[in-house]
């Protein structure tokens, strides 16, 4: 049975269109009534059926009728002598025409969304669900044979029918599905039609049924007349269409994407890629890259598609490319399209951790902002001296530009954040973020001033600043999807830095699963390697461990990378592996010796190499790291933040601390946003203090720190303190806990306490019970794992 009608009884079908189900209960009201009727509708709207459920209406009542399908198809005389002499009743079927006087007229209109999820069931056998037919009936535009032909799978039952199509007509639809529809001029000249012809050829385009009430093609149509219409008539319509909207000047991106895939060849559809690929560069760098090769491979293999595809290509991240075609270039005979072959290259070294050799491409095209670019990477390799000389001596001829502004400012950033206490980096790059944002439009970038700026952020502290410059970064995609991954990272690294694990490892799954250059590759890792450690999850720290120190191989040591270093140091010392790290410490230790020791860049390193050295329990280094950051408390709050935290910390671990001190230590970090380490630091002395009062004072000001920290979604709360299962505990089991977990005996316990060693032995018992643990030496081991945890209570 066509699917078109429905069954409502064993012997009876009556179509899905409502128009059509009145009209039949009239007839079989009263088969024998006069009747002549003109059933109106362009193609696909039901008339055929109409006629055939008409049809058999009329057998069963034994009346004579003349039914007649595709009236519009016969001539007026030949119409006329088949309706000569008929006495019974007439119906006629045809696409809209004007209907003579004294017929009765039936115009079959789209579907409605209830009409559509009738046909569903008629196909499938069961209840449409809403949403299914509400999505059907919006890409069919209602049309019944449209909506039909998608749900059996059959819309190749098109291609006969696009092919008996009117020229003129066929045409029209291929440019409607190409995006030309709505020109009038470009469609005159398509078709060689004047404005005034143009209707008739709508009007054919209309009687198909693809087309909706503005005369734009339906979404199922498109499909259609795309994959099933004949392809040479599209092909030499489309790149028709093509040429005309390159004569004139005027935009081709649409119709060349239409072009993708089809074999299009020759010097104009060379053209209309490379065009399109232009117009599409800024905005969809993986679109421009396909559009460029496809001008490349139609024969175009002009330095400036050559130029163009490698710039899309590393704007896409699809680096191998870009360097192959960049590489490719530097054997060029045109200075031009040399300096861009360096620059390219360049760029994709900088991804890939060689700055050294980056910076010799840059310096080697030799334009202003490649010397910006070379003295960034110089000083992230410690040659000040050569940034210096490249700043002060800018290539003559280049323009003054935003981008070339933004990347000189850039530059003299990073050049003065290694001079002195380098007060103003943050305001000179935070500005060059601000300046390339409005300038950028699909431009290539080693790094972004955003990334840079954000960096500076997090070694002085102001995490605020950094959240805020990447946020707007990464939603004006600055520097494409090749700096997408890294702006996310930061991102994530400034929540981790924050305590804010929830939102970092947000950031780390947006991430995760794709194909990372070295740079972000080793910021990838690390930033999980953080999570695990902030988390006490052992596993996790070993297992990333591996990635992490493996990503830290491929990358070389820079100024850039001095944040992951930091991360490595302390894992290694968590996994025994810390003499695995040495060398990489030596040469960071040498690049900042190189630089001065500036404090802008060196405290970060050496405040992780502080926990590195304590988690060792190598107390002379820790001593001499403690000395590194008493030198340069002077130049700001955050570097004397962090040199009396550390001081504390020595104080902590030696056991000689006065609680105050220390309080008022870990306050300052968390009013810089390090909330972590903040708990931490007053969690540790909590646990370490004999004087009862301020244990508990200790243990509020960490759970206030941590409190603050941690920015969960309402439905990841309880899994989160589940997590931890010190949640279970009363404060005194959590006093107890502490106190035997750090070696106490009950008795001492319960001394420190002011209770007997009996009720501290039930309270163990009860928190067993509560954490589940087997015996008392599983017991301990969790007891250590969550209270070790800086979201301990």
């Amino acid at each position: 049975m066509n699917t078109l009608l429905t069954q409502v009884s064993p012997l009876r079908a009556v179509p899905v269109h409502p128009a059509a189900r009145q009209l039949l209960d009239q007839v079989a009201a009263d088969p024998a009534a006069p009747l002549r009727l003109a059933v109106v509708a362009p193609g696909g709207y039901g008339k055929s059926v109409l006629l055939a459920a008409l049809d058999r209406c009329f057998r069963e009542a034994r009346v004579e009728a003349l039914l007649v399908d595709d009236a519009d198809r016969l001539a007026a005389d030949q119409l006329e002598e088949l309706l000569t002499g008929a006495d019974g009743p007439i119906v006629v079927a045809h696409r809209p025409a004007a209907v003579a006087s004294g017929w009765t007229l039936l115009q079959l209109g789209p579907l409605g969304v209830e009409d559509i999820a009738r046909l569903i069931s008629a196909v499938t056998g069961s209840p449409a669900d809403p949403a299914a037919a509400a999505e059907l009936h919006a890409q069919s535009g209602g049309v019944p044979r449209l909506a039909e032909r998608a749900l059996l799978g059959r819309l190749e039952d098109f291609r006969p029918e696009l092919d008996e199509l009117d020229d003129d007509v066929l045409r029209y639809l291929i440019a409607a599905e190409a995006g030309a529809g709505r020109n009038l001029d470009l469609l005159c000249a398509l078709l060689d039609r004047s404005p005034d012809q143009l209707p008739a050829i709508v009007d054919g385009a209309r009687a198909t049924g693809l087309l909706a009430p503005d005369d734009t093609l339906l979404p199922l149509a498109a499909v259609a007349v795309r994959d099933f219409g004949p392809p040479a008539r599209r092909l030499t319509t489309v790149q028709r269409l093509v040429e005309l909207q390159l004569a004139d000047g005027l935009p081709v991106l649409d119709l060349a994407r239409s072009l993708l895939g089809t074999g299009s060849s020759g010097a104009s559809a060379a053209a209309a890629f490379a065009a399109a690929a232009a117009e599409a560069l800024p905005g969809d760098a993986r679109l421009a890259t396909e559009l460029f090769e496809a001008a490349a491979d139609a024969g175009d293999r002009s330095a400036a598609v050559t130029v163009g595809w490698a710039r899309a290509a590393a704007l896409s991240g699809d680096l191998d490319t870009a360097l192959r075609l960049g590489d490719g270039m530097l054997g060029a005979a045109d200075p031009e399209t040399r300096a861009a072959g360096a620059a390219i290259a360049a760029t994709v070294l900088a991804h890939r951790g060689e700055l050294a050799r980056s910076a010799e491409l840059y310096h080697w095209a030799g334009r202003g902002d490649a010397d910006a670019f070379a003295a960034t990477a110089l000083v992230g390799t410690g040659d000040l001296d050569g940034a210096r000389r490249l700043l002060d001596s800018p290539s003559p001829g280049t323009a003054p530009t935003l981008f070339a502004g933004a990347a000189t400012r850039m530059a003299r950033g990073i050049a003065d954040s290694v001079s002195g206490c380098a007060t103003e980096t943050l305001s000179t790059l935070l500005g060059a973020a601000a300046m390339l944002e409005p300038a950028l439009g699909g431009t290539l970038l080693p790094d972004s001033p955003a990334a840079l700026a954000a960096l500076a952020a997090v070694h002085t502290g102001e995490l605020a600043l950094a959240e805020s410059v990447l946020t707007r970064a990464l939603d004006g995609r600055i520097g494409g999807d090749l700096l997408e991954a890294r702006h996310r990272l930061l991102l994530g690294w400034v929540a981790m830095t924050a305590g804010d694990l929830a939102t970092a490892a947000e950031h780390r799954n947006a991430v995760a699963g794709r194909e990372l250059e070295a740079r972000d590759e080793l910021f990838f890792a690390t930033l999980e390697l953080g999570l695990a450690r902030r988390a006490s999850d052992l596993v996790g720290l070993q297992r990333s461990w591996n990635r992490a120190y493996q990503a830290s191989m491929r990358q070389q040591t820079d100024l850039f990378t001095l944040l992951p270093l930091g991360e490595l140091a302390i894992a290694a010392a968590r996994t025994g592996a810390f003499a695995k790290l040495s060398g990489q410490l030596d040469r960071a230790g040498v690049l900042l010796s190189r630089l001065g020791e500036p404090p802008l860049w060196t405290v970060s390193l050496v405040w992780h190499e502080l926990h590195a050295a304590i988690t060792l329990e190598d107390t002379d280094a820790a001593k001499a790291h403690l000395a590194t950051l008493t030198r340069h408390a002077h130049c700001g709050r955050y570097p004397a933040a962090l040199a009396t935290a550390a001081q504390g910390w020595l104080a902590v671990l030696g056991g000689q601390f006065a609680p105050d001190p220390i309080a008022a230590a870990a306050a300052e970090l968390h009013d810089l946003g390090l909330r972590w380490d903040a708990a931490r630091l007053a969690g540790q002395a909590a646990i370490r203090t004999s004087d009862r009062k301020a244990m508990v004072q200790l243990l509020e000001a960490a759970r206030q720190f941590q409190g603050t920290a941690a920015r969960r979604d309402p439905g990841t709360t309880e899994q989160a303190a589940a997590g931890t299962g010190l949640a279970a505990l009363s404060e005194r089991e959590l006093e107890v806990a502490r106190l035997v977990v750090e070696g106490l005996t009950y008795k001492q316990a319960g001394s420190k306490l002011f209770i007997s060693g009996k009720t501290v032995e039930h309270h163990m018992a009860r928190i067993r019970g509560k954490l589940g643990a087997a015996d008392r030496r599983e017991l301990l081991a969790t007891l250590r794992e969550l209270l070790s945890r800086p979201d301990a209570p």
